[in-house]
């Protein structure tokens, strides 16, 4: 898991969208709102539940977020609430920060003033910002279709050494390795050549099999 402990400021349905993904996932959430009702249904299934003013950095600080991994800050209609989340956390120490934007100048604002991530998504799109804040295997992530995505990744330490034919992909995990990406991209694939460390898979896969090569993966 790239991140391990998460703080979600706005639980709208983007931030419970992702939120709820990575509760479901095992992570340490805490989720922060300031309306009572929504904290309230979080209280039992969240790490923390906390009721504050977001547009307060006083009690952003009170939060005690110093030690968060990552936080996402999701209240992408409310430009002043994003701002004091996105700075307190950084001026906290938080490793990463999320920040959704409703328009290109709002992401603008939010880069300037320390968001390491501006997105741009509703619900849909918070449920692939959590996979990808969960996924540890995979480098890159794409929907191809609504079945079918193609995933970038290095190859699991057993793999290393070991050729294609060898392996046998894709009765194991589903995939269908499609390229081989070292600085450039090897559209020719020879089953028969040991797979290298620092060499990364392009692969097809259905996003059932998705778990099959990242445990942390929740369909």
């Amino acid at each position: 898991m790239k991140y391990r402990s998460f703080a979600i400021f706005g639980l709208g349905k983007f931030g419970q969208a992702v939120a709820d993904k990575l509760i479901e996932s095992g992570a340490d959430v805490m989720v922060v709102d300031n309306d009572p009702d929504i904290i309230e249904a979080y209280s039992a299934k969240a790490t923390s539940a906390i009721e504050a003013d977001l547009t307060d950095p006083a009690a952003i600080k009170a939060l005690g977020i110093s030690n968060i991994d990552c936080a996402v800050v999701a209240m992408g209609m409310s430009l002043e609430s994003s701002i004091m989340c996105t700075m307190v956390s950084k001026e906290s120490g938080v490793k990463w920060v999320v920040a959704k934007a409703s328009n290109e100048r709002m992401g603008t604002v939010l880069s300037k003033i320390g968001a390491d991530e501006v997105i741009f998504p509703e619900e849909e799109s918070g449920i692939r910002t959590a996979r990808g804040l969960i996924a540890s295997n995979f480098l890159e992530y794409f929907e191809v279709s609504e079945d079918i995505c193609l995933i970038e990744m290095l190859p699991k330490e057993k793999w290393v050494g070991k050729s294609l034919k060898e392996l046998n992909l894709r009765q194991k995990y589903g995939v269908n390795v499609v390229a081989i990406k070292d600085g450039v991209v090897k559209e020719y694939v020879d089953p028969d050549v040991p797979l290298k460390a620092k060499e990364a898979l392009l692969m097809l896969i259905h996003k059932n099999n998705l778990p099959k090569l990242d445990k942390n993966i929740i369909i």
